[in-house]
């Protein structure tokens, strides 16, 4: 199902950064139209806006699959994604961190991660690393995010508080915002698959 819908926005040529309304109306076969350009007066708009990123065809399936196995909420892991290399895989940060989740060599080498450039085996590092720090900070996951960007024994040291690092805290806001827009993209896409 997600790959039919997935090609339904792509063939409807919704900007891949963009942000649209959708409008939807069934024929007299029963067949369901989507656009984003209504070009006539039975298509009725959704009343929601939708952000669809490039990783649509590409990770949804990777990520789906690791959010499963780990428990890890599926829009964290793409939050975390988009805030660590904007989905590109051959990511590579001056402090050395590596791929989608932007994975250091020594985290990749402590979750089995062989190749952090794979994108298959960086998501799964990434996201087991997320399970294990929800292990540590529960429910928090503004902790849970802060410690992926500061390490959790940052978290730790300041009292199981968010470190008082600039770049932390705006990490923090970032993945919180992403977090956010997945979450209601996932409930769009989950509403479109029941109508």
């Amino acid at each position: 199902m997600f790959k039919i819908l997935s090609a339904v926005i792509l063939i409807l040529g919704l900007s891949t950064n963009g942000i649209a309304d959708i409008y939807k109306f069934v024929d007299k076969n029963g067949v369901i139209h989507f656009t984003n350009v209504p070009v006539d007066a039975r298509f009725k708009a959704l009343g929601w806006e939708v952000e669809f990123e490039h990783y649509i065809g590409s990770y949804e399936a990777v990520i789906q699959k690791m959010a499963a196995r780990y428990k890890v909420e599926p829009a964290l892991i793409k939050a975390v994604i988009k805030a660590e290399s904007n989905f590109d895989p051959s990511a590579l940060s001056r402090k050395g961190a590596i791929g989608l989740m932007q994975l250091m060599p020594a985290t990749a080498l402590n979750l089995n991660v062989s190749n952090p450039y794979n994108p298959h085996q960086n998501i799964e590092g990434g996201t087991k690393y997320l399970r294990n720090l929800t292990g540590l900070f529960g429910s928090d996951l503004k902790l849970v995010i802060a410690a992926y960007n500061a390490g959790e024994n940052a978290v730790i040291k300041y009292g199981r508080n968010i470190p008082p690092y600039k770049e932390t805290r705006d990490y923090v806001k970032r993945v919180t915002t992403y977090l956010a827009s997945y979450r209601k993209e996932a409930s769009i896409v989950n509403r479109l698959a029941r109508n």
